[in-house]
C-alpha cells in the first residue's frame, strides 16, 4: 500500500456515473504478467499448505490502454469478478478463486512473481478489454461476466502451459494428460494406453505423472462422474435422458452409468438430478 496521503489512481466504473473506486498504484513491467491473490499473507501461507485459498485470484498485465477510457480510468464490477484499466496502461482483471477451473495449488508456478507472456497472448487480452469497455454499455451484464471470467482463465491457462514447458516441468505433462482425458472423456474406449500414445509417453511414465494414489483409469472415471454431475445439476439440460447423459460421458450404458454414478455419488443419476 502507498504511503497515506499519497496519490493513487481513481478508476471510474464505466456505465455508473459518480462511483469510483480506488486502487493502489501498481507497477508492472512491459511484457509481464502478474498473477496475486487477495490477501497476500494468507495466499503466501497458502502456496505453502498453511491456509485455504484466498478468495480471488488477480491478473495484472500491461498493455495498450483503450482509446475512450477517461484520464483517471476506468472500472467493471460484477459479483465475482472486476475489471480495473488504470491510465498508465496496467489492467487489473479479478475473478473468484471458487469461479476457476484450474486449482489454486496448480497456479503456483505463476504466483508472486513476473511471468513471461508471448506478444499474440498480451494482443489477445488487450483486444478483450478494449471491445469489453468499448461496448459494456450495451452488453448483458450476466453475459458479460461469464467473458470476464473465461478470458482469465485463457490467461491463466495460456500462461501456465507456457510457464511448465519453460521449465520441463512433469507437471507440464500432466497437464496435457489431463486435458487429454477431459477432451476425450465421451469415447467408451478413452484408456491409460489412449494417453500414453498421444502424450507419445510410455505407460510406465504416465503413471510416474499420476503417482499420489489414484490411477489413470480411477481419474478417467472420476472426470466422468464430474461432468455427468454438471450435466445433471444444469437445468438446461433438464430434457435430456439419463442414456444420453452417460453417452455424453463415454459410458457404454445406462445401466453401466446408473452404478458407477451411485458408487461414487451414493445417489442414482435421477435421485442426483431431482435434489
Amino acid at each position: 500500500m502507498p504511503p497515506e496521503g499519497s496519490a493513487r489512481p481513481e478508476l471510474v466504473r464505466a456505465g455508473w456515473p459518480g462511483s469510483v473506486v480506488r486502487l493502489p498504484g501498481v507497477d508492472v513491467a512491459d511484457g509481464v504478467l502478474t498473477v496475486r491473490a487477495s490477501g497476500a499473507a494468507a495466499a503466501k501461507a497458502a502456496l505453502n499448505g498453511g491456509a485455504p485459498a484466498p478468495e480471488d485470484i488477480q491478473l495484472l498485465l500491461r498493455c495498450t490502454v483503450p482509446k475512450g477510457v477517461p484520464g483517471t480510468g476506468a472500472a467493471l464490477r460484477f459479483p465475482d469478478c472486476s475489471l480495473h484499466v488504470l491510465p498508465v496502461g496496467v489492467v487489473m482483471l479479478t475473478v473468484a478463486e471458487a469461479r476457476l477451473t484450474i486449482g489454486f495449488g496448480e497456479l503456483k508456478p505463476l504466483m508472486f512473481q513476473p511471468v513471461p507472456v508471448d506478444a499474440a497472448l498480451r494482443s489477445v487480452f488487450s483486444g478483450a478489454v478494449a471491445h469489453v469497455l468499448a461496448a459494456a454499455h450495451v452488453l448483458d451484464p450476466h453475459g458479460l461476466s461469464h467473458h470476464l471470467l473465461g478470458l482469465a482463465e485463457l490467461v491463466l491457462r495460456s500462461a501456465l502451459r507456457a510457464e511448465l514447458d519453460r521449465v520441463g516441468s512433469p507437471a507440464a505433462r500432466r497437464r496435457e494428460a489431463l486435458e487429454y482425458m477431459r477432451e476425450h472423456l465421451a469415447d467408451p474406449g478413452l484408456s491409460a494406453d489412449r494417453v500414453a500414445e498421444a502424450l507419445f509417453i510410455s505407460r510406465r511414465r504416465l503413471y510416474q505423472l499420476f503417482d499420489d494414489g489414484q490411477g489413470v483409469s480411477e481419474r478417467i472415471r472420476g472426470l466422468r462422474i464430474d461432468r455427468a454431475r454438471a450435466l445433471l445439476s444444469d437445468p438446461a439440460k433438464a430434457a435430456r435422458g439419463i442414456g444420453e447423459i452417460a453417452r455424453d460421458c463415454g459410458f457404454v450404458s445406462a445401466a453401466h452409468f446408473s452404478r458407477t454414478f451411485r458408487q461414487v455419488v451414493g445417489l442414482t443419476p435421477s435421485e442426483f438430478r431431482a435434489r
